[in-house]
């Protein structure tokens, strides 16, 4: 018998979006991080690990601007984890207005590389990332990247 039309693409099993709210408090570093990595073992993310360690990387430097710079006039951030096919985003929201600019610094300096940094993983990856604002105010830094290299 021959099938006629197409059958629709089903989700995988993975899929999904998942976000959570943390003091903007440097404890909220490394609680994201291992939030963020525990979804992606429960879910059975099937990403590779350099991808998987950048992913944890930038992270930790989301959540770290937003608590050395925002905290003031943003006492919580929100860690938002988004999961396709074949990718996955992560941002990190807070309520102050300041958007960031990664911007070349002094290499002296010991600070202000961090979305550099993030900007520089995501593109090794093959992903994008952006700063959005939000419409209460605040603003959203994101970072889109495959699963796979070999995508």
């Amino acid at each position: 018998m021959e099938s006629r039309g197409s059958t629709p693409a089903r989700p995988v099993p993975y899929e999904g979006a998942w976000r959570f709210t943390a003091p903007a408090t440097d404890l909220s570093v490394p609680q994201a991080r291992h939030a963020v990595r525990d979804l992606l073992k429960r879910q059975n993310v099937p990403i590779e690990d350099d991808i998987a360690q950048g992913l944890l990387l930038i992270v930790s430097e989301l959540v770290t601007n937003a608590v050395k710079h925002a905290a003031l006039l943003s006492p919580e951030l929100a860690v938002e984890v988004a999961v396709g096919e074949d990718w996955v985003r992560v941002s990190v929201e807070d309520n102050h207005p300041y958007r960031p600019t990664a911007l070349e610094t002094d290499y002296a300096q010991t600070g202000g590389r961090g979305l550099l940094l993030v900007r520089e993983i995501t593109r090794e990856a093959g992903g994008t990332c952006d700063v959005e604002h939000t419409a209460g105010g605040g603003k959203v830094i994101w970072a889109a990247l495959p699963l796979s290299t070999a995508l």
